[in-house]
């Protein structure tokens, strides 16, 4: 989960099994105490259905399913989904996280902190 400038909030990594949606839930509890209480929250389709009135019941967010416009063919930029993308090319970045390198998903998901502080502090203090 990532906030509206692309920062992580939080990470879940699951196994390649699980589809997203399933997990969904997981992540919006452990992400919950650090979002405001009237949060806005765009999701994929995979997402749709009981995770969004689940979301809305358990916590109050409004949430948006972001879905590709219609009439539109090949590659097209989606509404707030090219932040998470973008995230992901930040990520993508560092060798660790290139590949799935990591026997165990709380690796994965240490070095994915990890880059998102290097990449903070490369902000805050940029090379001179």
């Amino acid at each position: 989960m990532v906030d509206t400038l692309g920062l992580i909030i939080r990470a879940l990594v699951h196994p390649a099994d699980e589809p997203d949606g399933e997990s969904g839930p997981d992540v919006v509890e452990l992400a919950a105490p650090h979002v405001a209480a009237d949060a806005h929250l765009w999701a994929d389709a995979a997402y749709r259905g009981e995770f969004v009135e689940w979301v809305e019941w358990k916590l109050g967010w409004a949430v948006e399913i972001v879905t590709r416009a219609v009439g539109t063919t090949g590659f097209t930029p989606q509404p707030r989904r090219w932040v998470v993308e973008r995230t992901f090319g930040w990520l993508g970045r560092y060798r660790r996280l290139s590949k799935d390198y990591e026997e165990y998903p709380e690796s994965s998901e240490a070095w994915i902190y990890l880059a998102m502080s290097h990449i903070l502090l490369r902000r805050l203090a940029p090379a001179t």
